[in-house]
């Protein structure tokens, strides 16, 4: 941490900021084509946020067939790719020269604690954009056995016009998460972030020019999801259509690709993500992980740890070790406070959401164990404390849905088999964990736990070069690793005969 990121220094920068609202399309700064323009409160104090540009069918159409033109003409898909490296090498350098501009805009976003955004958010994104660049020049085409009369080239070949909609929980990551694969592959995209987290969008599609990316190849059109999302989703000429949201959505999405032209469809959709623990297991290891796990980002993340199955035998003393995890070193606070582990929840109908679920959680019979209510809401923020219910049984609202908020559901459990029984009992599939000294026990109950991810004594661990996604409704399609170019390229088979 640096000495001067005090909550003056951030309010200072704040004062100074340019806040870009506007569309970006083929390489320019647009307002809506309708000339409407909206306006969220700011997390952290429900002070009116930037007014941004409202986005419709039009502006759609528009980033669509800017994104068309410079895919055909080939400016991007053919360059060299050494040259394409280069380029997203400098987008990338860009990114972390911007960064504490990038972490701002994020914060201002979405109330997460500026320095997580910065020291988090912005990193990971450059990295991501960093990854993508160094595989540009690394992607081969294959020669097909055949017989000594012909030669058969597989080619893999970019789909073309990209559409990408991301979430408000982590903007710039999941954008990169989109970006850096599609247009390391050679595609054009037009992204469509949550109206919720524009600004940071804005900004790296206009560094990414500053970079050298040529106008059109990478789009921005900001509003609300029916009016630009849909026609997005919907639109003949968008080849695929990449989201990060909730299932509810992703279903939509898949409607909107059969309605429309059969495009390509990749979901990486909720969660409700079991965090095992055996009375074997390191209960220090565990609460921490436990605790981070649920409430880091206000537990507005996809596979937070927000179902806690723990044997019966350590459940009181697991509880009260979270606690302690909680109280001494999560600090909730204003996010422009050095202290701030944790900030605002996103907005208040979110808040509200939460609010409601711990309430029906209570009214079912769920046990508050500690936190989990509203707190400074003298600040005018949207601000819940961390908390835990226990006692809890797997048909409880709290332990079946996606809260996306600092709760955490603690369940009990006898024996292994009724664990692994709880923890696959859920129509997701994204993330899961095991805690226990017996290594045996461990590969056997994470072998047998349905989730794209499970990891063993710890959680939330990852890289670049490891694949994101889900199993059963929380997905499908992978983001990260060299496995997420896949997704945006098809393949085309030459053949040629001699004699």
């Amino acid at each position: 941490m640096t000495a001067t990121y005090t909550r003056e220094y951030w309010e200072a920068r704040l004062v100074s900021l340019s806040l870009e609202g506007r569309c970006f399309i083929n390489g320019e700064h647009r307002h809506a084509v309708s000339g409407k323009t909206f306006v969220r409160p700011r997390p952290m104090d429900g002070k009116p946020g930037a007014v941004l540009a409202r986005g419709e069918a039009a502006d759609v159409e528009a980033a669509v067939l800017s994104a068309r033109k410079v895919f055909e003409a080939g400016v991007w898909r053919l360059k060299e790719p050494s040259e394409k490296k280069r380029i997203m090498l400098r987008w990338a350098k860009l990114i972390r020269a911007h960064a504490e501009e990038l972490a701002l805009l994020e914060t201002l976003d979405v109330g997460k604690p500026v320095l997580a955004s910065l020291n988090v958010d912005v990193r990971l994104c450059a990295d991501g954009i960093q990854y993508y660049a160094e595989m540009t020049d690394k992607l081969y085409d294959e020669i097909a056995p055949t017989g000594p009369n012909a030669r058969a080239l597989v080619r893999k070949v970019p789909l073309g016009v990209i559409g990408a909609i991301t979430p408000w929980n982590y903007p710039m990551i999941i954008d990169c998460w989109k970006l850096g694969p599609a247009i390391a592959a050679g595609n054009s995209v037009v992204l469509k972030p949550a109206e919720q987290s524009s600004l940071s969008a804005i900004r790296l599609a206009s560094l990414a020019v500053e970079a050298g990316l040529p106008p059109g190849v990478f789009n921005v059109v900001t509003g609300y999801g029916e009016e630009a999302g849909k026609p997005l989703a919907l639109h003949m000429d968008v080849d695929m259509i990449a989201f990060t949201g909730s299932t509810a959505v992703g279903k939509l999405i898949m409607e909107y690709a059969a309605q429309s032209n059969i495009k390509r469809v990749a979901l990486e959709l909720g969660g409700k993500s079991p965090l095992v623990v055996f009375a074997d297991a390191d209960l220090d290891a565990a609460a921490s992980a436990v605790a981070w796990g649920c409430f880091y980002n206000s537990g507005e993340t996809c596979h937070a740890s927000t179902r806690l199955l723990v044997q019966r035998s350590v459940q009181e003393r697991l509880i009260e070790k979270i606690e302690a995890v909680t109280r001494n070193d999560i600090m909730l606070a204003h996010p422009f406070e050095p202290s701030a582990q944790i900030g605002a929840l996103v907005e208040q109908g979110h808040m509200d959401k939460v609010l409601g679920l711990i309430a029906a959680g209570e009214r079912e019979g769920a046990r508050r164990a500690f936190g989990a209510e509203r707190v400074l809401s003298e600040t005018g923020g949207y601000y819940i404390s961390p908390g835990v219910f226990v006692d809890m049984t797997n048909d409880m609202s709290l332990a079946r849905q996606e809260i996306f908020g600092p709760v955490l559901a603690a369940i009990p459990f006898d024996t292994e088999e009724e664990a692994l029984r709880i923890a696959n009992d859920t129509i997701y599939g994204l993330a899961g964990a095991v805690f226990t000294r017996d290594m045996d026990r461990a590969h056997r109950f994470s072998e047998a736990l349905h989730a794209g991810t499970v990891w063993i004594n710890t959680y939330d661990m990852s890289n670049f070069a490891t694949p994101f996604g889900g199993f059963k409704q929380s997905g499908f399609g992978r983001d990260r690793s060299v496995h997420a170019i896949d997704k945006y390229c098809d393949y085309k088979t030459i053949w040629q005969q001699f004699g």
